[in-house]
């Protein structure tokens, strides 16, 4: 059964893409068919991939539109040993196009209908804005994953995030719920982060991963390499966290 998840957050810096593309590659290391689908206009989840988004012929931008199968412009990663839908700048002009479309909402929902089957995970790595594009991959996901880190203004972003959820669930996409919060770019020395992740725990409980993603330099360097950070340096404490997070996935999945 294929498992669908949006990973959003409509504030940037968030560690979105670097947990789509090392999440990917990590339950492609585990032996998962996944599929990585870039649907932010700056490409990075493409260029992190291994995939040079400047040469991009066919992205999802045609497949929003119709004008490709999504079939036709998927690819295989670089390194990563994942599937890859890939984007560029093109994409932003694709929310004004899409505006007189039919079920502009679920455009991304249709196209993947007919290669969702053919993976265990497709993550939707989302734009850092609360758009239609966004609004896409919220409506062909069955769930979210919140990547976030623990600072000051964490919580009050999440709870214009946690209503656009409700929104799409009420009129778009009744079986969407939240996966996981995932704290990132978590350093332990700094007592504000400490306390922004107890509130976490407070208010969500088990929806708070119990994996989280330290500030890593290595994590930071692998994209310019156009790899994955298993692939750039697999003893790396930012590497080895995004393994134990696919790890944790999975265990959740198992236990139903």
């Amino acid at each position: 059964m294929t498992r669908i998840l949006a990973i959003t957050n409509q504030k940037g810096g968030v560690g979105k893409t670097t947990t789509g593309v090392n999440l990917a590659a990590s339950l492609a290391a585990a032996r998962r068919r996944v599929l990585l689908v870039d649907l932010d206009p700056q490409g990075n989840a493409t260029m992190g991939s291994g995939v040079d988004k400047r040469v991009l012929a066919d992205t999802v931008y045609h497949a929003l539109l119709g004008t490709r199968r999504i079939g036709e412009v998927r690819r295989r990663s670089e390194n990563g040993e994942y599937d890859l839908v890939p984007a560029n700048r093109e994409l932003a002009g694709a929310e004004v196009e899409m505006v007189g479309l039919e079920r502009r909402e679920a455009r991304l929902k249709e196209a993947l209908g007919e290669i969702a089957a053919d993976y265990d995970f497709v993550l939707i790595d989302c734009p850092p804005a609360l758009n239609l594009l966004t609004v896409n991959g919220l409506t062909a996901a069955q769930a979210v994953m919140i990547p976030m880190q623990c600072e000051y203004y964490a919580l009050e972003g999440l709870s214009d995030l946690v209503q656009t959820i409700k929104k799409v669930r009420t009129h778009l996409n009744p079986a969407l719920e939240i996966e996981g919060l995932l704290r990132t770019m978590y350093d332990a020395r700094n007592t504000l982060a400490q306390q922004v992740s107890a509130q976490l725990l407070e208010h969500f409980g088990d929806k708070v991963y119990r994996t989280v993603i330290p500030r890593n330099i290595r994590l930071a360097e692998a994209p310019s390499h156009g790899v994955p950070a298993i692939k750039f340096d697999k003893n790396s404490k930012g590497a080895q966290a995004y393994l134990a997070l696919a790890g944790e996935m999975l265990s959740r999945a198992a236990a139903g």
